[in-house]
């Protein structure tokens, strides 16, 4: 038996059987190739030459070594480009070009799992409730971030089924061109990627902010955003390794702190705490379960809190993303989107629910002077209020490293997105360079230099900055999800309208296409109330100032959605579903094969316990 390398058709080295078992165990996802004596025709070494190995502890015993410098200058070179076929349709080449892109395939499961449970839990729940609570009041916060939370369950259910089976580049921004629209794509992408682009800055600053708890000069401001700008950007050198390890450890930190602090709240809810005796569910009675008197102000706080509760689930997405450089999305995907359901329930629902117990809505220290204030921070506010010190600056480190995730994960979106649209056309070819450690190294350099405009923090203007930064990208997970719902929903009408049906696909939503028109009714119905809550703010009178700075991303995205539609003179609203192409993408590519080892898998499962049941259902 021959090993062949696959560097030189010369370089044959005859292995023993043991030998070449012991190097098989040192590969991870590469290929492997074995040939007969009598199998070493030149079409034979030429066809395999194509699949060269790239994992250095497989390279003949005559080819001369390279320096780690020379490697590491070597993966900084343009990944070989895919020839597409000069005929193909412009969707068929969209479909083609984002299948084809050579990133990595290295994200591992259980890094794929701590970004699903606690990568979108941020400076939203820990800081960003305050705001809620005292707009809304305990009752506000539970309804609005419950109904939302059924919407987020929906959406990532839906997105999880399309993930696995379509593991492209970009994710869900691909999807939207190839099931809906290519105008409806270039507006759904273009928003998408001005959000992450715009919270880079603004996460950086934040943390900068965040170190002002401990009484740090303003002077060193500029310091820790340099610092922070420099510590993200290099996780996001090392690549999708380096993020997932990244938010892996972030992630851990966070749900580790969540559930900390939920034990902590029903101790104190309890009386168990140093001071304030029992507690219980006193401030429901006074100061009250809703925040204003009257049904009308109180449905306003309510409308208000349903914002936040948006902005606080903000990266549930991205999942979605990560797919096209997970190992194996087949398994590992279905286990990450379920696991929004622990997500939303203990570490929102819970959270929240002891945030209501234990702080009044009209406690004075929940007006912060920013979006992450420590001091502001209702876990900060329940701790000290009955007596626990030393826990605060804990729960203020926390943040910073939320804060710190958030921007992590904007570089890696923002880029990932950036060559996704330079994929599909909408973008200069320049912007589509992956080099051959699978990182979109314009895409990466565009967002981190946008993130220098962090230091604007120093200037005298930084607030009204920010504040028309945020603007421009206020509303874009409400669009971002909506639009991952209606892809759904039209995957599954192609489905149908071609003959063929979910049988075919390895992950089922839960929530089946319903719970996608559920969710799109949802945000509708929050697009509503934040047209609302703009036009009559809770406690102020109307401001064209305040309304813009809460609406412009709305007539920003429809001005792209038109804008595309009459430069590329393209009129029509959705893309047939005779014609939408459902199999480019897929791993998994003989259907027949598929189908059998889903029914096997079934059955398997059919013939375990209940309990096993349950547990493969919901986790």
């Amino acid at each position: 038996m021959y090993f062949y390398t696959g560097a030189n058709h010369h370089n044959i080295t005859k292995l023993t059987m043991s030998s070449f078992n012991n190097m098989q165990e040192k590969t991870d996802q590469k290929e492997t190739y074995i040939v007969g004596s009598s199998d070493l025709t030149q079409e034979n070494i030429q066809s395999s030459i194509t699949h060269t190995i790239s994992n250095p502890s497989f390279t003949s015993t005559t080819q001369p070594s390279t320096t780690r410098w020379q490697k590491f200058k070597d993966s900084f070179k343009k990944a070989e480009d895919v020839e597409l076929d000069p005929n193909l349709t412009e969707a068929e080449r969209i479909a083609q070009a984002t299948a084809k892109a050579p990133l990595q395939h290295t994200l591992k499961g259980r890094q794929q799992t701590m970004i699903a449970i606690g990568g979108a839990i941020g400076s939203g729940l820990f800081v960003g409730s305050s705001t809620a609570l005292r707009t809304g009041g305990p009752a506000g916060l539970i309804i609005g971030w419950g109904l939302t939370s059924t919407m987020i369950y929906s959406m990532v259910m839906a997105l999880g089924e399309l993930a696995v089976v379509f593991p492209v580049a970009g994710g869900f921004t691909t999807y939207a061109t190839r099931f809906v629209d290519e105008s409806f794509g270039y507006a759904n992408n273009f928003n998408y990627a001005l959000q992450w682009l715009v919270v880079l800055p603004l996460e950086i600053v934040s943390a900068s902010i965040t170190v002002n708890y401990w009484g740090t000069p303003t002077r060193y401001r500029d310091g820790f955003v340099a610092l922070f700008w420099l510590v993200i950007v290099i996780i996001n050198m090392f690549g999708v390794k380096g993020f997932g390890e990244a938010e892996f450890v972030f992630s851990i930190i966070k749900v580790t702190t969540v559930i900390g602090f939920i034990i902590l709240g029903i101790v104190l809810v309890c009386g168990g705490g140093p001071k304030g005796g029992f507690v219980g569910a006193k401030y429901w009675h006074d100061p009250g379960a809703f925040v204003g008197h009257g049904s009308g102000a109180q449905f306003k706080g309510v409308c208000s809190v349903f914002v936040t509760a948006a902005f606080s689930f903000a990266g549930s997405e991205l999942i979605g993303i990560t797919a096209a450089e997970a190992a194996n999305p087949r398994k590992s995907i279905p286990g990450a989107a379920k696991q929004v359901v622990w997500r939303i329930v203990l570490f929102y629902m819970g959270t929240l629910t002891m945030i209501g117990l234990l702080v009044p809505y009209n406690d004075k220290r929940l007006i912060g002077a920013s979006s992450v204030d420590a001091a502001a921070s209702p876990f900060v506010i329940a701790i000290v209020t009955h007596g626990i010190k030393g826990l605060p600056s804990v729960i203020n480190v926390v943040i910073l490293i939320a804060v710190l995730s958030v921007g992590n994960s904007a570089i890696f979106a923002c880029s990932r997105t950036i060559a996704a649209l330079s994929d599909q056309g909408f973008l200069p070819k320049v912007f589509g360079y992956i080099d051959r450690s699978g990182r979109p190294l314009v895409g990466i350099a565009i967002t981190s230099t946008f993130g220098l405009l962090a230091f604007v923090a120093a200037s005298k203007k930084e607030g009204e900055v920010f504040n028309w930064l945020l603007a421009l990208s206020g509303l874009s997970s409400l669009f971002t999800w909506g639009g991952i719902c209606l892809c759904h929903i039209r995957f599954r009408m192609a489905l149908k309208a071609q003959g063929r049906d979910t049988n075919e696909l390895t992950f089922v939503s839960p929530a089946g296409v319903a719970g996608s028109y559920w969710g799109l009714f949802m945000i509708v119905l929050m697009f509503i109330a934040q047209f609302y809550v703009a036009l009559f703010p809770p406690g102020g009178k109307p401001d064209a100032e305040v309304f813009f700075q809460s609406y412009l991303s709305f007539p920003i995205v429809v001005a792209t959605y038109f804008g595309h539609k009459i430069y590329k003179r393209n009129w029509k609203l959705f893309i047939p579903l005779e014609d939408m192409d459902i199999d480019t993408g897929r791993r998994e590519t003989d259907m027949e094969l598929l189908k059998q080892e889903i029914m096997e898998e079934k059955a398997i499962l059919a013939s375990k316990p209940w309990y096993i049941r349950a547990y493969a259902f919901w986790c």
